[in-house]
């Protein structure tokens, strides 16, 4: 999260920042990393609104994520309806159109490309 609390440390008083928590990427019933044994993080892949909500919460405390967090209903719609799965960099321009759509996680996911795309969006509101 340090590249994206920089841009939201930068950014925050002109930008909107939010996260959205989607579906589980390394669930103990699925794709489980080393990595995540090494931390002890052992999730189930939530199959109600309240279990995704507590395992988001979870993630936002382990984390120290400083940003808004939303959660994702367990029909997964948002994450489909942006190719968020299992994470991925947005920002809606103004005018609501996507004003920078970032690569599929894990390789996708390039804080730096966000700020360029930040800084170019701010430039074309202040005309």
């Amino acid at each position: 999260m340090g590249a994206l609390h920089e841009l939201y440390d930068r950014y925050r008083d002109r930008v909107e920042f939010l996260v959205v928590y989607i579906r589980e990427a390394h669930p103990e019933d699925g794709w489980v990393l080393t990595m995540n044994r090494e931390e002890q993080v052992a999730v189930h892949d939530p199959t109600s609104a309240a279990e995704r909500r507590e395992v988001a919460s979870t993630c936002l405390t382990r984390h120290a994520v400083r940003m808004p967090m939303v959660v994702d209903g367990v029909d997964d719609a948002a994450a489909r309806a942006y190719g968020a799965w299992p994470d991925r960099l947005y920002l809606i321009g103004a005018d609501g159109r996507v004003a920078y759509q970032g690569g599929e996680g894990p390789f996708g996911f390039k804080p730096e490309e966000l700020g360029i795309a930040i800084a170019r969006e701010l430039e074309t509101r202040a005309g």
